[in-house]
């Protein structure tokens, strides 16, 4: 008798989906592991290309003239006129406004009507001085043939010396009208508002009508600023101020106008900071040319001071770099023998992949720590002005090979910043390099791909 054929419950059939679910799910995997699959499905990659690089420090400023003046009222009195708007444009001696001359005309009257009394009287003083000497000498005759008295030549001596000092005084008297006459004339000057430069009329302060009082305060009436050339005033954080220097080029860009850019020489750098909201902030000036009038007055600046720049370069992202590592160093030098192979044990920066094990990268050849929160574009790399090359560093990219693997190289990089990288040596135009994964999903596929075996072990 044959036995019965087995029956097939639900519960058989579904252990056997099941198991072919496992092996495709094995299968997939041994695919990734092995090394099998398709680079562009997990990664992202990118063009080794020729570009420009710049290292910059980025701020925000204020625009204000470089040279204005506030005109001010140097006498008091009603402003009775306004001769100029805001916006136009005045020379030297111009006539801005004008104040109520009356109080001043007037003592200006009253001085040279004084002066012109006290100049009758020095005529008359002079003319009393020459009878005092003519009586002096017809004195002195008269008692050299002792026709006269001792007492008549005293007398007649002592009207002379009294003429003498009637009119120095009567002199000194003038000159001192004279004197508070070139006051009050100066104060009707006064009255008259000029310009005291070439410049263009910024702001009006005060109103026609206004009463202008100078014993409490020097009343400001307007301003004039020569537009033609802007100071750009950067506040920067202490964090960014020690790689700033003078002399460095600059570059900055307005809110109305981003693709236009304006270009200076750093100038000054303030050492007083000044705190807002317990953050430290200095003061960094420099002037650029506004020959055509666009810049305006408070107008906000987007500045870019350039600390280090390469011109048509090669250049990959950032985040196509892997890890960093000093360049080897002679064994005369370090005091010791290198390896035979020379290699290096380059520490894995935080951030790029998982933090380094224990012991990792402390020999003598390692790459030094990394302050936290330092990224490969490091202070170290700062050279001492633009047209200084940084010092080369080497790091480690995934480059995708002519038969379609992906395969490690060690490259030197120059100029960087947040975004590219300059490639010194170990790349050509056109290669292809990782900058990331394609997906979240392709990661652990990745970085199993990543995981290195040696040839011959079982695959689990």
């Amino acid at each position: 008798m044959n036995p019965s054929p087995t029956r097939l419950t639900p519960r058989r059939l579904l252990a056997a989906a099941m198991l072919v679910l496992l092996i495709a799910c094995a299968w997939a995997a041994r695919a990734y592991l092995a090394g099998d699959g398709d680079p562009a499905k997990v990664y992202q990659f990118a063009t080794v290309a020729r570009g420009d690089i710049e290292d910059l420090v980025t701020a925000t400023g204020t625009l204000q003239p470089r040279d204005y003046v506030d005109v001010g009222a140097q006498v008091s009195g009603q402003l009775q006129k306004i001769h100029v708007q805001v916006g136009s444009a005045v020379k030297v001696g111009d006539l801005l406004a004008e104040i109520d001359p009356t109080v001043y005309l007037s003592k200006v009257d009253a001085s040279r009507a004084q002066l012109r009394n006290q100049r009758a009287q020095l005529k008359e003083r002079e003319a009393q001085l020459t009878l005092a000497q003519i009586q002096f000498k017809r004195q002195t005759a008269l008692f050299a043939e002792e026709a006269t008295s001792a007492e008549s030549v005293q007398t007649a001596e002592a009207s002379l010396k009294s003429a003498e000092a009637s009119l120095e005084a009567l002199r000194a008297q003038i000159e001192q009208t004279e004197s508070s006459l070139r006051g009050d004339e100066a104060n009707l000057q006064y009255a008259r508002v000029l310009a005291p430069m070439n410049g263009t009329v910024v702001s009006i302060s005060a109103r026609q009508g206004q009463t202008l009082n100078t014993n409490q305060q020097a009343p400001t009436i307007l301003r004039v600023a020569d537009l033609s050339t802007m100071t750009v005033q950067t506040q920067v954080s202490e964090a960014d101020i020690s790689r700033l220097r003078p002399e460095m080029p600059v570059y900055f860009t307005t809110l109305g106008n981003q693709n236009k850019r304006w270009y200076g020489t750093l100038s000054q750098i303030e050492p007083t900071p000044t705190t807002t909201n317990n953050v430290v902030l200095y003061n960094a000036l420099f002037d650029v040319p506004n020959s055509d009038g666009r810049l305006m007055t408070n107008m906000t600046a987007q500045v870019f001071f350039v600390v280090t720049q390469a011109k048509n370069v090669l250049q990959i992202p950032m985040g196509a770099l892997q890890q960093s590592v000093r360049p080897p160093r002679d064994a005369s030098r370090s005091g010791g023998e290198r390896p035979a192979d020379g290699a290096q044990r380059p520490r894995r920066p935080r951030g790029e992949g998982g933090n380094a094990r224990p012991g990792e990268g402390e020999g003598e050849n390692a790459a030094p720590r990394r302050p936290r929160g330092e990224g490969d574009n490091a202070a170290e790399n700062a050279p001492e002005n633009a047209s200084t090359a940084p010092r080369a560093r080497r790091a480690t990219v995934k480059v995708l090979a002519a038969n379609g693997r992906l395969e490690e190289r060690t490259v030197d990089i120059g100029v960087s910043n947040r975004i590219h990288a300059q490639v010194l040596g170990g790349l050509e135009e056109g290669e292809k390099v990782v900058a990331g994964l394609a997906s979240a999903a392709a990661q652990p596929n990745a970085q199993a791909a990543n995981t290195r075996r040696p040839s011959g072990m079982p695959r689990l």
